[in-house]
C-alpha cells in the first residue's frame, strides 16, 4: 500500500468480505472514510460511541484486532475517543475492543517497523506464511517475473 499497490479487486476472498458488509448490520450507519480509513461502521450504543470492524471470520482475530486499535489509535490522536468491537456476523460474535497503554505501545512498535520497511528500496524476501493462501497480494510475491 506504501507504494501504491492495490489488492487484486477480484479476489474471492475480497468479494465475499464486500458482500458480508453490504448486507450485514444494514440498520446501523456504515462506512465512514476519513485520514486514510475506512472504517466500517459506527453506532450509538448505552450512550457509547462505538466503532466496528466487520470481519468474515474470527480465523485472523489478531490481525483484525491490530487493524481496528489503529483506527481507535488514529482517532484518539485526532481528540477522538471511541470503543471498538469487532464483528463477525456469520458467527454471531460481537468482540469489544479497548485502546489501552499497553496496545498503545504496541501499535507504536509496528508503525516504526512498518515505516523503517518503508524507506527500503526493497522488500524483504518472500517468505510463505498462513496468511499467503487467501492474500489479495499475493501475486506480487509469487508469480513469476
Amino acid at each position: 500500500m506504501a507504494r501504491q499497490f492495490n489488492p487484486n479487486q477480484e479476489d474471492n476472498f475480497l468479494e465475499i468480505g464486500r458482500l458480508i458488509h453490504e448486507n450485514a448490520y444494514l440498520k446501523e450507519k456504515k462506512e465512514i472514510e476519513t485520514s486514510h480509513m475506512k472504517i466500517d461502521l459506527i453506532r450509538k450504543e448505552n450512550g457509547k460511541v462505538v466503532v466496528g470492524e466487520i470481519k468474515k471470520s474470527s480465523k485472523f482475530l489478531v490481525p483484525s484486532k491490530m487493524q481496528l486499535l489503529f483506527y481507535l489509535y488514529r482517532l484518539k490522536q485526532k481528540g477522538i475517543i471511541l470503543e471498538g468491537e469487532l464483528l463477525i456476523p456469520k458467527e454471531k460474535k460481537r468482540i469489544p475492543i479497548s485502546l489501552t497503554e499497553e496496545y498503545e505501545e504496541e501499535l507504536k512498535r509496528a508503525i516504526k517497523e512498518i515505516k523503517e520497511l518503508n524507506k527500503k528500496d526493497l522488500p524483504p524476501p518472500a517468505e510463505k506464511i498462513s496468511f499467503c493462501r487467501n492474500c489479495a497480494y499475493n501475486e506480487f510475491c509469487w508469480s513469476e517475473v
